[in-house]
């Protein structure tokens, strides 16, 4: 009778065991998460930048503002008025640029919406909404220098400020082999360098540039780039970032991009939160991704 007292025991605690680590699988899944099933179920964790004035940013009392959360938040709510579900609890994650489709495809955020210029390597790892916004690289320059006008006036050993190895500056040294590139870790580092007059120059999205230059009550401005040929240095598609393989919700997020144009509520989103500057972001082709295809 012991004996089986024992079996049955240790048949209960095998079994018990199991079931933790059953839990423990369940509870650390790297599943990809569905826009629309997070949305039902009444939570979505939204991906976006921390530190980027009027696009995403992370304000000391933890509220979020910017482009990217606006946009972000319009649509989860739109879809959830779309399905006559409740409004979902919105948790904000802070997503790096290199972090951004590793995230995504772990199931640490229900979609991102952070500067995520859409190209043909990022759609292949991830799904996209939108695009939602098209902008183009440029200059941010002190507004009290006029001998920065144009691409062409970075010549001639004109100090430019980038991140380290980032590709807007690395496109500028490749087209104007004589400019000084000075590497910084973040773009406030190089924002407070280009305030302070250790450098000339920086450069990144249009967008990006707009929003330090509304920070700084503009004593910066944003400088356009073209090429040769009067067309713009660069087109960057912003897009919503999501888990690949989920079409439906693709195309719940592009049904409320496109509400979001109709009913101005973009154009309200941009001067909210860039002003003057608001105009260097336009609408873009929702649904239209055919430019990843191009060499």
């Amino acid at each position: 009778m012991k004996r089986n007292t024992r079996l049955l025991r240790r048949a209960a605690a095998a079994v018990a065991a199991l079931g933790a680590a059953a839990a423990m699988v369940a509870c650390g899944s790297s599943e990809p998460r569905s826009v629309l099933g997070d949305i039902e179920s009444g939570q979505v964790i939204l991906g976006t930048k921390y530190d980027q004035p009027g696009l995403g940013l992370r304000h000391p009392d933890k509220t979020m503002s910017g482009i990217d959360v606006d946009v972000a938040t319009y649509v989860v709510n739109h879809i959830a008025d779309a399905n006559g579900w409740a409004h979902p609890e919105i948790k904000w994650r802070e997503t790096p640029s290199a972090q951004r489709e590793t995230l995504i495809n772990n199931g640490e955020v229900t979609m991102i919406a952070a500067t995520y210029s859409i190209n043909a390597g990022r759609a292949k790892a991830v799904d996209f909404g939108g695009p939602y916004l098209l902008t183009h690289q440029a200059l941010l320059v002190r507004d009290d220098d006029r001998t920065l006008e144009s691409l062409g006036d970075l010549a001639n050993g004109r100090k430019l400020c980038s991140v380290t190895g980032s590709t807007p500056a690395q496109k500028i040294k490749d087209a104007l082999p004589g400019v000084q590139l000075q590497e910084f870790d973040s773009y406030s580092s190089c924002v407070e360098a280009l305030y302070r007059g250790k450098v000339d120059a920086l450069t990144t999205d249009a967008t990006i540039l707009a929003g330090y230059a509304t920070q700084y009550d503009d004593e910066l401005r944003v400088v356009p780039m073209t090429k040769p040929d009067g067309a713009p240095f660069t087109n960057e598609h912003y897009g919503i970032g999501h888990a690949k393989g989920d079409p439906e919700s693709t195309k719940a997020i592009n049904d409320a991009l496109r509400e979001m144009y109709s009913s101005g509520e973009f154009r309200r989103i941009l001067e909210r939160n860039l002003g003057a500057n608001a105009g260097t972001a336009t609408e873009d082709a929702i649904g239209d991704l055919t430019f990843t295809e191009k060499k």
